[in-house]
């Protein structure tokens, strides 16, 4: 590859440039790498005509052949893999499925992976002369931390579940591996979004608006975003579509200037979500015209727009004084700051990130990832006398369902196209060999009874499989049901959202009439979300949450089924018994939702999970006082008890028991995902902060309150029973 960069070097001299013949720009201070990245970017930006400088704040941004630089497209995309482009690439599992990991050290290898191949990506698209088209270069807008507060919303699938700290910790291991550690260069940029108070409903998104109380807003829906700008110095944010206190978030007073610029003194660049400059004027109607609305949204730092007509207003505007030039050079400085940071304007031999090689993509290391991470995922819900992990020497095991063969459903949304997809259809085969007869049935659609037109006779298809050793049913919903503003017209399904989270009717039926067989049945769940199935957690003895598995999602579920992997995956989302238990969807106060204010009882809570041996927790070992303000160390005993090497998700919960004013019910502090052999211990420790330990005030500001405080540690939330682990142990502490 670098023997191929340098042949195509005297053409467009460095990185990010193209060739031209009528002037030496080489000779300006922009393409001297060695001065300061600041004196570099005022000279570029010092060199710009003013229509140049409103067609730089577009996220396709054209060519100056003078300046030497190449266009550049900002819009790009790595959820879960990288994705959308024109390369095949390793696809890991849908950003909810990876939540279920747990895992901090796996979501930053997967971000390390992941900005490698793009990475490699980028290189093959300099190679190619294609660095200016969509999806090819180095700004990702990932990571989705909207707090999924509603399992109604389709594009929960994209966040990391319904509590902030959760999603903040996760978040933050992400876009650290994806940017590097690099002193000057960052190996890919990341983007928090959508900021803020965004999740839901999608038919709607572009004229919603929503008044949040003070208190929600810092308790639920910015802390995640608080956490990647001051502490993992995240690249880039993202402003969301609705309206906040009736003012669209791109142009929000309160959330773009006093929060994240002025509270949070956030440096790098805001790009508007697509096409959110224009609903200003066409549907919040806050803004008479295209001119005003870019005006005013850059006006409150939105610096790049990601569309094609609003900010191509900006020329006119700056020159009818609507708006001064400084303030676009002011965007334009963090724009080319990104651009510089990445690399683009250096050698390539400077840039330790520009050597990765096509070879990268979907190396060896990257595909193993994805099947751990798929494996790390599953959530084993129900395992009644132990009907899991089946014998692989059965003669016939019957694999059924929508799910069961589908490559469409287990990669997600925001995805890449990897070589190879493994169904679970595939993956069984695979694990069981010539030796086990596997027969496959898809037998209904997701909503109704019929395939291709053809209904299907359910008790006939049970007298097809009453000699089966065990019937494996793959059902749940599909990304071709949930997602972004999507036209689907189903039963229970609108505009990429759900009406109702139970589970499609028709499958609840199928899975009666299998079970009517007397054979045993297990249920694998594909979903990107919670599913009500209060019937299933009666009368199927096995149920496991497969999610949307990535490509290796089928090897994955054959490794849990027949007992190669033991699970360990936990919800990172409550599982409702029915709709009756959640409120309107389009009401943004947290009252009633998730596991830090819900009253009633869950079907499957926040942080469950089986497993297929037992923990044992004792030995809690924390002070009985502590002072306000100081840290709080604490340590617990953790045994596997079973007869399997196993791994656990140790939970660390505070709650406060003294409080005049609003507090969670019990909120999430410390997680850590271990490995224990068969009778082997561990002692686990955490260390609280101050910050951990507090609560927050409407106005955002933080307080941590004298009194009692309870903590507990454990396999699963304070009060809540896992088979799979014996006891939760806590302790309540003054605070003084």
């Amino acid at each position: 590859m670098m023997l191929r960069l340098k042949k195509i070097l005297p053409a467009i001299a460095f990185l990010g440039t193209i060739s031209v013949n009528a002037q030496d720009y080489r000779q300006f201070p922009m393409w001297d790498y060695r001065l300061p990245i600041e004196q570099r970017v005022n000279d570029v930006v010092s060199r710009l005509t003013l229509e140049e400088k409103a067609a730089q704040m577009l996220n396709a941004t054209p060519a100056i052949p003078r300046l030497g630089i190449a266009g550049y497209d900002w819009w790009n995309e790595v959820l879960h893999g990288v994705a959308r482009t024109p390369f095949a690439v390793t696809s890991y599992p849908q950003a909810i499925a990876m939540a279920a990991t747990w895992d901090t050290s796996s979501l930053y290898r997967m971000a390390d992976f992941s900005a490698t191949e793009g990475r490699a990506v980028h290189n093959k698209a300099i190679e190619l002369g294609r660095t200016h088209e969509r999806y090819l270069g180095l700004t990702y807008w990932t990571p989705n931390i909207n707090i999924f507060r509603d399992p109604r919303w389709g594009r929960g699938q994209e966040t990391y579940g319904e509590d902030p700290f959760l999603t903040a910790m996760l978040a933050k291991s992400f876009v650290l591996g994806l940017q590097g550690n690099d002193p000057r260069y960052l190996k890919a940029a990341a983007c928090a979004k959508h900021f803020a108070v965004h999740s839901g409903p999608e038919p709607s998104r572009h004229a919603d608006n929503f008044n949040p109380s003070r208190y929600d807003l810092w308790d639920t829906y910015l802390p995640a975003f608080k956490a990647l700008v001051t502490e993992a110095k995240v690249a880039g944010v993202m402003c969301a579509y609705n309206a906040i206190n009736t003012q669209p978030c791109c142009a929000n007073d309160l959330l773009m200037n006093d929060i994240l610029r002025n509270q949070w003194k956030f440096t790098g660049y805001v790009t508007s979500d697509c096409g959110a400059i224009d609903d200003f004027f066409r549907f919040h109607h806050t803004h008479k015209d295209a001119v005003t609305s870019a005006v005013d949204a850059v006006l409150h730092g939105t610096d790049v727009e990601c569309g094609h007509i609003a900010y191509k207003t900006l020329v006119d505007a700056v020159r009818n004084g609507l708006i001064k030039e400084s303030q676009l050079d002011t965007s334009l400085k963090r724009l080319f700051t990104i651009r510089f940071r990445l690399g683009l304007f250096d050698p390539p031999s400077l840039v330790k990130f520009a050597q990765a090689p096509a070879s990268e993509l979907e190396a060896p290391a990257h595909k193993a990832h994805a099947l751990k991470m798929a494996q790390q995922s599953i959530v084993l819900l129900r395992n009644e006398q132990s009907t899991l992990p089946l014998r692989k020497d059965h003669k016939k095991i019957a694999v059924i369902g929508p799910n069961a063969d589908s490559r469409l459903a287990v990669l997600g949304n925001y995805n890449g196209k990897p070589s190879r997809v493994v169904t679970v259809l595939e993956g069984i085969r695979e694990k069981l060999g010539s030796a086990v007869e596997v027969v496959y049935e898809q037998a209904i659609g997701f909503t109704n009874d019929s395939v291709n037109t053809q209904r299907t006779d359910m008790e006939a298809l049970a007298r097809r499989l009453s000699d089966a050793d065990a019937i494996i049913f793959v059902g749940g919903i599909s990304p071709q049901l949930e997602g972004e503003e999507m036209p689907v017209n189903a039963p229970g399904f609108n505009g990429g959202d759900r009406t109702t989270i139970a589970l499609p009717a028709v499958q609840t039926a199928l899975l009666k009439t299998l079970k009517s067989t007397g054979r045993p049945v297990i249920f694998v769940m594909m979903t990107g979300s919670a599913l009500a199935i209060p019937w299933e957690n009666e009368n199927v003895p096995a149920i496991i949450d497969a999610w949307y598995g990535g490509q290796s999602a089928g090897t994955a579920v054959a490794d849990v089924l027949f007992g190669d992997y033991n699970p360990a995956g936990r919800l990172p989302v409550t599982f409702y018994r029915s709709d009756n238990d959640l409120p309107p969807f389009n009401d943004y106060s947290m009252a009633g939702r998730t596991y830090r204010y819900f009253t009633g009882e869950p079907l499957y809570p926040f942080g469950y999970g089986l497993s297929y041996t037992s923990f044992l927790y004792d030995a809690l070992q924390a002070p009985a006082v502590i002072t306000k303000g100081k840290p709080l160390l604490l340590q617990a005993r953790v045994k596997n008890t079973g007869k399997r090497d196993g791994e656990e998700v140790v939970q660390l919960y505070v709650s406060h028991q003294q409080v005049n004013g609003r507090a969670p019910l019990k909120a999430l502090k410390g997680f850590q995902r271990i490995t224990l052999k068969a009778g082997e211990s561990r002692t686990v420790r955490f260390v609280l902060t101050r910050e951990e330990l507090s609560l927050v005030k409407e106005d955002g500001s933080l307080y941590q309150p004298t009194g009692k405080i309870s903590i507990s540690v454990g396999g699963s939330q304070p009060g809540v029973h896992i088979p799979t682990t014996s006891n939760v142990v806590s302790k309540v502490i003054s605070v003084r």
